[in-house]
């Protein structure tokens, strides 16, 4: 509706005009892209304001979905994995029925054999020997098949030595069921311990800010942990994300830039007790290094933060993230203090964690305040000796002019005198 908010007013001036009992119908003609991006931005900015869409979202979930993927054959190459980023109701679903199945499987197995040797004719008859004793229908089949693999044993229902193709069976069944075992009590194992829980305990502020920190312009984030166990090697990476165009006119989309938060310093690995903000400097090396307050809001980028360590009870890595987009960076704020001092321990308050207050800050970028500071000062080659130097020239030209002007007055006085004789 917004986008032809011009070409809707033009149409109603135009039927206004004509006469009320005409019959012709005016339909709303369709614009074209180009002609849609020149419409007045002042007619209404809230249409005019685009949606950005987040490349990772705040809870830390990747916005991109991997569509048209052919070769599904790699996920069958690497099962143990691809059963481990399962949901939990499929990955249930799975351990279930692959025990169910290799019951139901072995099950059969025996039941064919006692059907084939004849057991189920000799049901109850003394002088018979079975393969399986009491094994009398494809029930009690499935059941000594689940003792076998579990290795339940009732004493009911049991092997004897006259059945060679029995025992072979059974070695089959104990080593396939071991395997099972051992891959499916692996995989919940490790899908229960994954550390993603424990990155939820990770929290990141709802906003990052742009203020001055001794003398320079700086983008900041808080982070902090929940728990009283710590990440242990606790480090933080930002990246940039904004699509750029090269000088050979080649198009990026989603390009990633590293934002240096103290790699070169130290300071981007954490000792996470209390919560902490996060600095960047703004500086040459910076993508921020020429946008300015007014700038800002018409940027479209993300900021990508990702906090990693070791989880100090499990020793599991742990990944923590998040994002900022440029509604959500605010110019001229700092972060509320959360640290209190008690009696004789510290407390984070944790209400006030995500909150701001507004400070005294520049409203130009970093390379426009570099320049103004750089104007302002004096050079610092100006020295007593310069100073001497340029006082002993300024002597030297007055001379000069001096005798240059008493030259002239004597050529005037001497052509006064020739006139005179004259």
């Amino acid at each position: 509706v917004c986008l032809f908010f011009t070409a809707a007013n033009v149409l109603e001036e135009d039927s206004m005009e004509q006469d009320i009992e005409s019959p012709v119908t005016i339909h709303q003609p369709k614009l074209p892209k180009q002609a849609r991006e020149d419409l007045p931005k002042n007619l209404n900015k809230e249409c005019a304001k685009r949606k950005i869409q987040r490349y990772v979202r705040k809870d830390g979930k990747c916005n991109v979905h991997h569509g048209n993927v052919r070769e599904t054959y790699r996920y069958l190459t690497d099962i143990f994995t691809t059963l481990v980023d399962l949901k939990w109701r499929f990955n249930l679903l799975i351990f279930v029925m692959v025990y169910t199945v290799t019951w139901l499987f072995f099950g059969m197995i025996w039941w064919l054999i006692a059907y084939m040797r004849g057991d189920m004719d000799h049901i109850g008859d003394s002088t018979w020997t079975p393969c399986v004793s009491n094994l009398n229908g494809f029930v009690s089949a499935f059941l000594f098949s689940i003792e076998t693999e579990t290795t339940i044993g009732y004493g009911y229902r049991v092997i004897t030595d006259k059945c060679p193709e029995g025992i072979i069976l059974l070695l089959v069944q104990s080593v396939l069921g071991s395997i099972v075992n051992a891959f499916m009590v692996g995989c919940m194992f490790v899908k229960i311990s994954q550390p993603k829980k424990r990155a939820e305990t990770l929290v990141f502020s709802t906003n990052a800010v742009i203020s001055m920190r001794d003398g320079k312009l700086c983008l900041m984030f808080r982070v902090g942990d929940l728990r009283n166990s710590h990440i242990v090697e606790a480090s933080i990476r930002a990246k940039l994300i904004k699509s750029k165009q090269t000088k050979e006119g080649e198009f990026i989309p989603l390009n990633q830039t590293d934002i240096n938060v103290g790699y070169y310093t130290g300071d981007d690995r954490l000792f996470l007790v209390s919560p902490l903000i996060i600095s960047h400097e703004i500086n040459q090396q910076s993508p921020f290094w020429e946008i300015s307050k007014a700038q800002l809001p018409k940027e479209e980028l993300e900021i990508v933060v990702i906090l990693e360590g070791m989880v100090e009870a499990t020793g599991m890595t742990c990944q923590a993230r998040s994002s900022y987009i440029t509604s959500e960076i605010l110019w001229g704020y700092r972060f509320t203090p959360v640290l209190t001092l008690e009696d004789g321990f510290y407390e984070v308050d944790y209400n006030s964690f995500h909150e701001t207050y507004e400070t005294n800050t520049p409203v130009y970028s970093a390379k426009e305040l570099a320049e103004m500071a750089s104007r302002a000062e004096l050079p610092l080659t100006w020295s007593v000796s310069s100073k001497l130097d340029q006082h002993a020239e300024l002597e030297t030209e007055e001379e000069e002019k001096n005798q240059e002007d008493q030259n002239e007055r004597n050529g005037d006085v001497a052509n006064l005198e020739n006139e005179s004789k004259v």
